[in-house]
């Protein structure tokens, strides 16, 4: 962490004009000061700074990246149109398309006032275990609110469509999968364990109450940040995987990365301490509740949300088998997707 803008090496050069940019579009006047890399985020880089009386997020995508554009593009259709909801967001403060300014464009959201979980846990969060309940009941409260968001307006007509959503899953994602055969150096997908025999189940087992909605698409207790005075929601962050599809995959997503009832977490939460926080069964009695929803096909979306992220994390393993990722980053996360195989099965199996 630095306070100068140098700490981050593509900013300097644009300081002055991403100052212009702020005063001309009337988000802040004045320096750019206090300039620190936020950690989080799957696809952007996240620089925190103030300009004047306030403080500010910048995302971006990453030099390297082919096709960030599109991530930044998604997060600003998906701000805009959450803008007057009651989904906890952070507020939209605009979208810069002149790549002249930081060399690729960007997006600007107030800074949110919260903490999250994984990185710490102050005050109540600590020592009151119903506090600690309170949070993860309000992370169903978020996604009670965001299935409220109705899959068509203006904003979203980007993300594509619902259309089609259940039956077009199972051939995405094991596209995305056999896509990796192009990595010489990739020990193949029969290394993830039964991952063909969960797409099998998920094409015969279809649910037969598809509800369209707008989906974040990555849901965990890592992206959200937390009200530190009474533990409800403060944002959700990190909509760049945001796409029009069931939102009941988000309460998925939720459940394979919280602990079972043999204390099985997935996604290493990190949270500490965990006890006081509502079991998976609490969660879903809450989203039951706050939605009216039917939940008989929970678990069909549970498994897709395995296979889902599963294939994804193994693309990072791949990567690494070639060298073009952390070695150490790709083991692990090829653990974790075998590991979401597996419950996969697991849960086949019980149900």
């Amino acid at each position: 962490m630095s306070g100068a803008a140098d700490a981050v090496p593509w900013l300097p050069a644009g300081k002055a004009r991403l100052e212009r940019w702020l005063a001309d579009t009337h988000v802040a006047e004045g320096e750019v000061t206090d300039v620190r890399i936020l950690t989080g985020g799957t696809q952007n880089l996240l620089v925190r700074f103030q300009c004047g009386a306030r403080n500010l997020v910048l995302r971006r995508p990453p030099l390297d990246r082919a096709g960030g554009d599109r991530t930044i593009r998604r997060e600003h259709a998906v701000l805009t149109a959450l803008s007057g909801t009651d989904v906890p967001h952070p507020r939209l403060c605009g979208l810069c398309e002149d790549v002249s300014i930081l060399g690729g464009i960007f997006l600007v959201t107030d800074e949110v006032d919260g903490f999250n979980a994984t990185v710490t846990m102050p005050g109540r969060a600590t020592t009151d275990p119903a506090f600690r309940r309170r949070m993860g009941l309000a992370l169903v409260d978020g996604l009670a609110e965001l299935a409220k968001i109705p899959a068509h307006g203006d904003a979203l007509q980007s993300l594509g469509s619902a259309e089609g959503f259940i039956g077009r899953q199972v051939g995405r994602w094991a596209s995305q999968l056999e896509g990796y055969s192009s990595i010489d150096a990739w020990s193949g997908p029969a290394a993830l364990g039964p991952v063909a025999a969960v797409g099998a189940w998920l094409e015969t087992n279809p649910p037969g109450d598809f509800q369209p909605g707008l989906m974040h698409g990555d849901y965990h207790i890592a992206n959200v940040m937390f009200r530190a005075e009474h533990g409800g929601l403060a944002a959700i962050l990190d909509w760049e995987l945001a796409a029009l599809g069931d939102p009941m995959l988000d309460l998925g997503r939720l459940l394979i990365a919280w602990p079972n009832e043999r204390n099985e977490g997935l996604l290493s939460l990190k949270v500490e301490p965990w006890d006081g926080f509502p079991r998976r069964e609490d969660l879903i009695a809450h989203y039951a509740e706050r939605t009216g929803r039917s939940l008989v096909s929970l678990t069909w979306f549970e498994v897709l949300a395995c296979y889902k992220f599963a294939i994804v994390l193994e693309g990072t393993h791949a990567r690494a088998q070639a060298g073009l990722a952390d070695p150490a980053t790709g083991k692990r996360l090829h653990q974790s997707a075998r590991g979401m195989i597996a419950r996969a099965i697991d849960t086949i199996d019980r149900n």
